[in-house]
């Protein structure tokens, strides 16, 4: 349970009756983000309310006919996920801070400079970011404000959410520990095992993943392996 000082209110309002919850902000946000997350657990209490500052519960009456239900936790989910949720300015920040970096590993990770193909380093994101003054809403799922950064990145740096497709050949030598990086880095699209004991695959990946893609293989096989990005 969390502490009453420690949650926020979450506030629906169906037709003329209101209906809220006082719930973890944290968890109301990895919900909205869509994990797995034991609601009940992370209201301060295991009630409907019409109005919580007074302490005035939602019926069961009225919670029946609203939500069709009168399951507490399928109400709370309901009241998270489509109502207002109330912070105080530091949750907010902290919330957006949080957010925002995972926002920002996301697009490393998975975004490229359509032009060289390479990714871009985090820092030219940030700043891109401070450029486009881009606004970070702590309710809104990470998946959905990695679209809306990066069409207000465009303008600024050339950018896009692409994969690449990256042929690998690996010694005979350097098979045991290199092949596993090889196959579970990425989508492993084709493998030919050669008559000197090499292997030579495709494998599909993120293309922001590209330079610890590199970095493993060439740390498992001392720079003894060839890339080559494919068209």
């Amino acid at each position: 349970m969390v502490s009453l000082d420690e949650a926020v209110i979450a506030r629906l309002k169906k037709g003329e009756e209101h209906f809220e919850v006082l719930v973890d902000p944290d968890a109301a946000s990895d919900l909205i983000d869509g994990k797995e997350i034991n609601i009940l657990q992370n209201l301060a209490i295991d009630a409907i309310f019409k109005d919580s500052k007074k302490g005035t519960h939602a019926s069961a009456e009225n919670l029946k006919k609203s939500f069709g239900t009168d399951n507490l936790e399928e109400i709370a989910k309901m009241i998270i996920l489509k109502g207002d949720i109330q912070l105080t300015t530091e949750q907010r920040h902290r919330m957006q801070k949080n957010k925002r970096n995972r926002i920002i590993d996301m697009i490393v990770r998975n975004a490229m400079d359509p032009k060289t193909k390479s990714p871009h380093p985090r820092q030219r994101i940030e700043l891109a970011m401070e450029q486009a003054g881009v606004h970070i809403d702590p309710f809104k799922s990470v998946n959905e404000q990695v679209k809306i950064v990066i069409d207000a990145l465009r303008p600024i740096i050339p950018i896009s959410i692409e994969q690449v497709r990256i042929s690998v050949k690996i010694p005979a030598e350097f098979i045991g520990r290199a092949y596993g990086v090889a196959r579970n880095f990425g989508v492993l699209e084709r493998e030919d095992w050669q008559s000197d004991g090499s292997w030579i695959g495709i494998v599909r990946l993120a293309a922001g993943m590209q330079t610890d893609f590199y970095d493993k293989l060439n740390d498992v096989t001392k720079g003894n392996v060839s890339t080559k990005i494919l068209k």
